[in-house]
């Protein structure tokens, strides 16, 4: 197959940099004044007492209340979310704010998902973004999310509404939204930093080895992100050196509790999450490795497209398709026998290691590929003695 630069035929819209919006003002001060007039910021019908005694968020300049934190700006959009650069009061950390609205069951669906993945992680991981803290918006009034809340009546319709898929949180007009905090990367995602630079192959190095370390992070903890790319992949520089951060995990999907009788289409065998017995094995999807081949050959090589939607050049490897320009890891949900080749440039940086490596991530078989762990331990080995 030929690997080309080309147009993506479907592409989720991309974000960019704005100004908080004068609806966002109205809408943030509607909602603090709720909140400073109602007893103790309290949710209806709530038994639990998680409410915020204090305002959530603020985005004007004579609000109401005492808001922990401020949008600044707006700085991604996607289908089915907002993300603000804020700043916590409190500390003057900046974080990153993402509003997701849960008007539909899939968009529920889509943060339950990011949700539990995230607070299902017992340990940090510097290359997993982390998450700070969820709240739950309706009515003017605000909740902090917890894990399993059951005496949350907000949290459990919102997974009656995921499950059911249909809505049974009130109606249209009154809109019922998830607010993430998690940290805030300046260095926006890798197709900014890497395309904003000169090629330097150190960083790539670097790249590799903390991404398949995230991965294998993930995996130990039975998470699968299903949709990595270098848009879903940031950058944080406040240690001096850039260090990446796996994000986005609204398509994951947390497999514990999955055996040897329950395997999906493209089974790997890993070893269990902190605690468990050796023996006892989980059966995490390996097909999905191949993003992270992709995401790494598209990094070494520059291998870029020009998105249809924003015109922005991202990275990304595809393969024509008669008249179509199709993203690789497309192809090989299609059709998963389909053989690729690693082209390399006439002055690449990719070493025979790391090329032999990328092969054998895209084996036809999934149980020739190497597994999160093995893969973590060979991209040290090939990135040291190259």
């Amino acid at each position: 197959m030929d690997i080309c630069h080309g147009k993506k035929r479907r592409r989720k819209v991309g974000g960019g940099s704005r100004t908080v919006t004068a609806r966002m003002k109205r809408e943030a001060a509607r909602v603090l004044r709720s909140l400073a007039a109602k007893n103790n910021g309290r949710m209806e019908d709530e038994d639990d007492d998680d409410g915020f005694a204090i305002g959530f968020l603020r985005s004007g300049a004579s609000l109401v209340g005492s808001p922990r934190y401020s949008l600044l700006r707006e700085v991604g959009r996607g289908s089915y979310g907002v993300v603000y650069e804020a700043v916590a009061r409190k500390t003057g950390a900046r974080v990153a704010v993402k509003r997701l609205q849960c008007d539909a069951p899939e968009n529920v669906e889509l943060a339950l998902a990011e949700f539990w993945a995230l607070t299902s992680l017992e340990n940090r991981h510097q290359n997993v973004v982390q998450l700070e803290e969820c709240v739950l918006q309706r009515n003017g009034l605000a909740q902090k999310m917890s894990h399993g809340n059951k005496r949350s009546r907000q949290y459990l319709r919102l997974v009656e509404m995921s499950l059911k898929g249909e809505r049974v949180l009130g109606y249209p007009e009154e809109p019922c939204y998830l607010w993430f905090v998690m940290e805030f990367c300046e260095a926006g995602d890798l197709n900014q930093y890497i395309l904003s630079r000169r090629p330097d192959p150190q960083t790539n190095k670097s790249f590799m080895r903390q991404l398949t370390s995230a991965i294998a992070f993930l995996h130990k903890n039975n998470i699968v992100h299903r949709d990595l790319k270098p848009d879903n992949i940031l950058i944080s520089q406040k240690s001096g050196t850039p260090v990446l951060k796996v994000a986005d995990f609204g398509l994951s999907k947390v497999c514990a509790g999955l055996n040897t009788k329950s395997n999906e289409e493209h089974p790997v065998v890993v070893s269990g999450s902190k605690g468990s017995n050796q023996n006892n094995t989980v059966n995490i999807n390996k097909f999905w490795l191949s993003s992270a081949c992709i995401i790494i050959w598209a990094m070494i090589e520059r291998i870029t497209f020009i998105d249809a939607e924003s015109k922005r050049e991202l990275l990304g490897t595809y393969i024509r398709q008669g008249s179509e320009i199709v993203p690789v890891g497309e192809a090989l949900l299609e059709n998963p026998k389909m053989v690729l080749h690693i082209p390399q440039r006439a002055r690449s940086s990719m070493s025979e290691g790391v090329r032999n490596l990328l092969q054998d991530m895209l084996a036809v078989n999934p149980q020739d590929r190497p597994d999160a762990f093995q893969l973590e331990m060979r991209m040290d080995q090939v990135t040291c003695a190259a």
